[in-house]
């Protein structure tokens, strides 16, 4: 069987806004963090990123944070693209407190891995409906950094 490989897509630069407390839950507590701006860098896919999304987080008093993002892209040349991105974010309460309280975090200190899906009907970029992408993050104090690898 083959074994797949990665391709790198681009890196994303997203904004954050001030995070809304939703309150507890089940095993945690669910928060919605606007994601306001941002660029998207690579050979083929660039452009930025519209002040209309959202990550829809839950916490988990375990010790890991479900990630469920969904914002659009405006490419360099005029597409829009929605990308939906469903993760994980996890590792030692210490590197998690720092996180919290908005401290740059060294990102091979915690596990930081997203599903992203595109969505576009734009026929120069149609081909990102149906290809599998993986993410690997990291979090500053108001921007989330992700790398967008295709799997080929």
């Amino acid at each position: 069987m083959q074994v797949p490989g990665l391709r790198l897509l681009c890196e994303i630069h997203a904004e954050l806004g001030p995070p809304i407390e939703k309150g507890d839950g089940p095993g945690g507590r669910w928060r919605i963090i606007p994601i306001i701006g941002g660029m998207v860098k690579g050979e083929r896919l660039s452009g930025r990123i519209l002040n209309l999304g959202a990550d829809w987080q839950s916490v988990y008093d375990a010790g890991h944070a479900e990630l469920d993002t969904r914002y659009v892209i405006e490419t360099h040349d005029g597409a829009m693209i929605d990308i939906r991105n469903f993760g994980f974010r996890h590792g030692p309460p210490d590197v998690l407190a720092r996180l919290a309280a908005g401290e740059d975090v060294d990102p091979s200190l915690y596990y930081m891995r997203t599903n992203p899906r595109f969505q576009t009907g734009d026929p120069r970029y149609r081909w990102l409906n149906h290809t599998i992408f993986i993410g690997t993050g990291e979090r500053m104090a108001n921007a989330v950094r992700v790398g967008v690898f295709e799997v080929i």
